[in-house]
């Protein structure tokens, strides 16, 4: 085999989490970690912890503003990584002034739009809309 390496384990081509609480963003976490730990190759640590923060950042963001409940999706390309969360909420993410004394926030959206290499907004049928979040791997 003139020396090429051939991984015999599967790349994973999705995993889902559905969350409706505060605990569930831990969830999203945990199962972020685990996947970008199992893929073959690794991306690079950097990456996935800019991997790790976009999905925390999107799955809080639909817990406060996208009407509390969200489900993740998490998949990989040949030279990407995509996270996709869905709300109940038609209602775009906007951009506001991050708030440096009074924590209410205002930082995620910014982080995520600074990390991603792709990001679009699919209005969903009926309700909600999806945000899919693109980093090179």
């Amino acid at each position: 085999m003139n020396g090429t390496k051939i991984s015999s384990a599967p790349q994973p081509v999705t995993t889902v989490v559905r969350g409706e609480s505060p605990d569930s963003v831990h969830r999203a976490r945990e199962a972020t970690r685990a996947f970008t730990d199992n893929l073959t190759p690794a991306p690079d640590p950097e990456r996935a912890d800019a991997f790790l923060l976009v999905v925390s950042e999107l799955a809080t963001n639909a817990l406060r503003h996208g009407g509390g409940r969200y489900t993740l999706r998490l998949s990989v390309g040949p030279d990407t990584l995509t996270a996709a969360v869905s709300d109940l909420s038609s209602a775009a993410p906007r951009e506001r002034t991050p708030d440096l004394h009074g924590g209410s926030g205002g930082f995620g959206w910014h982080m995520i739009r600074h990390l991603t290499s792709h990001l679009t907004i699919t209005p969903v049928p009926g309700t909600g809309k999806t945000i899919h979040a693109q980093l090179s791997r």
